[in-house]
Formats: C-alpha cells, sequence, structure tokens
C-alpha cells in the first residue's frame, strides 16, 4: 500500500483522478473492456467530477460496478447508491455497461446473488474506494468478515455507520437509515488489480490511523486496514485527514494477508 498526502482536498482529488485515469489508460491499452468498481458519498465527489471530466479516456470500454447499496431503499431516494453512480458517472460517461443494485428488489438474497454471478465473471481492473469514519470499506462494518469468499454479503449496518449517513445528510434522522445493505465483500474487494482509496476530511482522520498507520495491525476491528495487505493499493490523503498517522507525510507500508 501506498499513502499519499496532498495539502487540500483540491489537490487530493486532482492526484486521485490523475491516478485513476493512468490506471484506466493502462488497462485499456491491453484489454478491450476495463471493469471499474465506483465507490459513492460525500468524500468522493470532487474525485469523481476531476476524473469523470477527462476526454482522454475511452469511457465507452469500461463496464462499472458499485460497492454497495441499501436494501429496500428507491434508485430515486437522494441517499441511493445506484442514483448516485447513475447521476455522477454513468450519464456522464456512458460507459459500456454499468451493472448497479437493485435496492428495491423483491428478494433480496435472489439481488445479492445476481450481481455477485456478474461481478465473479472477469477480473476487476481497478476499484476506486473511500473509508467510513467507522473504518469501513464499502458497508464491511467493524468487525468485518475477512474470510468469506462471497462477492456481495448483506451487511448490518452498526450504529456508528448509520450516523455518518445522517451526518452527510443524506437522511434526516437515524430512524430513517435502513439497518440492512448490499456490500461487496473484503475479499472480493482485494482481487481488484488496482485499489485508488480516496479519505479526504478531519473527520476521517481516527479511523486512517486505526487502519493505516503502518504501526497498526491488519484487523477485521478496522477493516480497512486489510489495505495494507494489497500490492496495488493507493491511498489518497488530505493534511487533514492525514494528520493523526505517526511521522505524517507520504509513506508506503505492507502487511501479509490476513
Amino acid at each position: 500500500m501506498e499513502i499519499h498526502v496532498s495539502d487540500s482536498q483540491a489537490a487530493l482529488a486532482a492526484a486521485a483522478a490523475e491516478k485513476a485515469a493512468a490506471v484506466l489508460k493502462q488497462a485499456l491499452s491491453a484489454a478491450e473492456r476495463v471493469r471499474v468498481i465506483a465507490a459513492t458519498g460525500n468524500s468522493q465527489l470532487q474525485f469523481l467530477e476531476d476524473l469523470c471530466s477527462r476526454s482522454d479516456i475511452e469511457w465507452n470500454r469500461t463496464e462499472i460496478f458499485h460497492l454497495d447499496e441499501y436494501v429496500g431503499i428507491p434508485k430515486t431516494h437522494p441517499a441511493s447508491f445506484s442514483g448516485y453512480i447513475q447521476s455522477r458517472i454513468v450519464d456522464r460517461i456512458h460507459p459500456a455497461a454499468a451493472h448497479l443494485i437493485n435496492g428495491e428488489a423483491a428478494d433480496a438474497e435472489a439481488e445479492r446473488q445476481r450481481i455477485s454471478s456478474l461481478i465473479q465473471s472477469a477480473e476487476v481492473d481497478v476499484a476506486f474506494l473511500g473509508i467510513g469514519e467507522n473504518g469501513h470499506l464499502a458497508f464491511n462494518d467493524p468487525p468485518a468478515d475477512f474470510q468469506t469468499d462471497e462477492p456481495y454479503i448483506i451487511a448490518e449496518l452498526d450504529r456508528r455507520c448509520r450516523l455518518q449517513q445522517v451526518g452527510e445528510g443524506w437522511f434526516a434522522s437515524l430512524g430513517d437509515v435502513p439497518s440492512r445493505a448490499y456490500t461487496m465483500s473484503i475479499r472480493q474487494i482485494l482481487k481488484s488489480r488496482t485499489i485508488v482509496c480516496v479519505v479526504p476530511d478531519e473527520r476521517k482522520a481516527e479511523a486512517v490511523r486505526d487502519c493505516l498507520d503502518p504501526q497498526g495491525a491488519v484487523s477485521p476491528a478496522y477493516p480497512a486496514s486489510v489495505l495494507k495487505t494489497h500490492a496495488d493499493a493507493h491511498v489518497f490523503l488530505d493534511r487533514s485527514s492525514a494528520s493523526l498517522l505517526s511521522g505524517g507525510g507520504q509513506r508506503r507500508s505492507a502487511a501479509s494477508v490476513p
């Protein structure tokens, strides 16, 4: 894993978009179709704006998946991640395919199996990720399941995760936040050839310290710590989100796969 620290959120987004574009162009030079996992949330907005505005990427040869979606939420809801992907990515870049999770599916298990079969059909070239305030990756809240081989699972969301959604303005109150969500599993995320993880803002500083400090353990209690086991993971921070890391600044770290 490699950590990059920028002086501002704007500089972070620009650096992450530059890295993501380079990865995409390299992958497109080697294959007809490139598969991408896209993250959502407030922390990804500027990064996605910078990346999707680029005209030097053959977006019509990309295939888009996303990390997670609430169980029981319609695509038209402001907090729907399917709606977020549709409006902020798909409608802008017009990929060859976009595999969106149906939060309103009548049979949640059947929907989980459907999206799992799609992601398993070929290797993922690059995953764009964020890290939650509780250290989660996607909706793998602590303690995360590091062992399941299921590509997507249905997770029970913890209180801190749900409060983050209220704090970011996606829901009016805790009671409005769904308690379950589809989420890509940890092991499936780690199968991505390259990971670009975008984590701005002071409110993420504790999670960054707990999960990414080189002196810290790789543990299900800190789900994003598993990024330290990936050979080609790039984490982009600003000075605020990196403020509690020991030593600060740019660093590399590695750990054994759990």
